[in-house]
């Protein structure tokens, strides 16, 4: 699957002259964690998110350093930090290197994304511009609907493989790879995720490929060293 079939098209987005406090209400009313910031041409150019407005002077929640701490911090982070806890407008408080993917990104790759950078959403574009949005709900309903779908129509066969390969995978010490990462669909196991080394990958897919029943194995793994 790709950033494509599961992204949310209809993303609410600001500019970046709107309104912090017109920001903080399109949040609590589209019940969304961040807006991307885009130009007049649809180009995504930041991303304000509730990690940006944690720390603002109505809350009484702006940075207050220890004077010795505050002398040797640097005058941009200063800067920064006084933006965001003051800032009327989105441009003063906008993340402006904006983490995204295009269309075609495989989910695999989305799940890397967002757990390597420890985020919870990430833009897709095309050519440059805003075209959808994946988050880390939209993950989970996919899978969730994935799941749904080989109990109903390949309950018997796909569920057995899955079944057979979860058994075999927790006799294994050499990995912690869990469930979550294993689908079966039509007697083809997909393992996504990331996994700790390319020989860990290669070790899950001949494990995969000895279940009696598999067809093949989508590989879908990231490996991080």
């Amino acid at each position: 699957m790709r950033a494509i079939d599961v992204m949310v098209r209809d993303v609410v987005t600001v500019r970046a002259d709107t309104d912090v406090a017109d920001a903080i209400k399109l949040l609590g009313e589209h019940d969304v964690s961040a807006l991307p910031v885009v130009d007049a041409g649809g180009h995504v150019i930041g991303i304000i998110s509730e990690a940006d407005l944690i720390h603002r002077v109505e809350l009484g929640t702006e940075k207050h350093r220890p004077w010795w701490l505050e002398a040797v911090t640097g005058a941009s982070a200063l800067a920064e930090d006084f933006a965001k806890s003051h800032g009327k407008k989105v441009e003063e408080l906008m993340t402006r290197e904006v983490v995204s993917a295009d269309e075609d990104t495989p989910l695999s790759e989305i799940a890397a994304l967002l757990e390597r950078k420890r985020i919870k959403r990430v833009p897709i574009l095309r050519h440059g511009k805003l075209v959808g949005m994946v988050s880390r709900s939209n993950l989970i309903q996919a899978l969730a609907s994935i799941v749904e779908g080989q109990s109903e129509e390949h309950s018997n066969s796909d569920l057995e493989i899955r079944h057979e390969l979860l058994a075999r995978l927790a006799d294994q010490s050499w990995t912690d790879f869990g469930s979550r990462n294993v689908i079966v669909t039509e007697g083809t196991v997909h393992l996504w995720g990331l996994v700790s080394s390319d020989s860990e990958r290669k070790a899950l897919i001949a494990l995969a490929e000895s279940v009696p029943g598999v067809a093949r194995v989508s590989d879908e793994m990231i490996a991080t060293h």
